[in-house]
């Protein structure tokens, strides 16, 4: 069965490992942001991963395996308390990819355990660009305001700060 899979990458090398990924054939996902840094004295933009290391990969595990094997740096984050790849289901993953996709300067990120998202009211977005899309309502360290949260369990966190309350609906 095709899958998303979640994945780690030693040593800074997610740029390679996409690179590798897409020349294999094999969908993933890069959530990257834009940054501005000094080299030379001069302001650079740059594409820099959101969240160091982490890459997910779209296929089946017996391809993904093969792949593995060619690339010693690639590796698969485990559930710490059942020791199982984690795997992310399709619908929770289009959903990552829309909203890291759509408006980067708006996000917060957060590694998987920096959130208690129990604490958070589950709701839905009704209107606008992200209408259907399903979170978690919660106030994160720093935002001003509660902020809609989508989730992929133990990986990762992405808030949306600039969802007014009127358009979202409690499940």
């Amino acid at each position: 069965m095709v899958s998303w899979f979640a994945m780690r990458v030693t040593y800074n090398r997610e740029f390679k490992a996409k690179e590798f990924l897409d020349k294999a054939g094999l969908e993933n996902y890069l959530p990257v942001r834009e940054t501005i840094r000094i080299k030379s004295s001069r302001k650079v933009k740059e594409r820099v991963p959101v969240v160091r290391g982490l890459i997910f990969v779209h296929g089946l595990l017996s391809d993904i395996q093969e792949i593995k094997a060619r690339i010693p740096y690639l590796q698969y984050i485990v559930d710490r308390r059942s020791g199982n790849k984690i795997i992310v289901p399709d619908r929770q993953m289009d959903l990552f990819i829309s909203v890291t996709s759509s408006c980067d300067d708006k996000l917060l990120y957060f590694t998987g355990d920096e959130l208690n998202l129990s604490k958070g009211q589950h709701v839905r977005i009704i209107g606008g660009e992200f209408d259907g899309y399903e979170g978690v309502f919660l106030k994160v360290k720093g935002a001003s305001r509660r902020c809609f949260v989508v989730a992929i369990e133990g990986v990762v966190a992405v808030a949306l700060a600039s969802v007014s309350r009127e358009m979202i609906e409690v499940i």
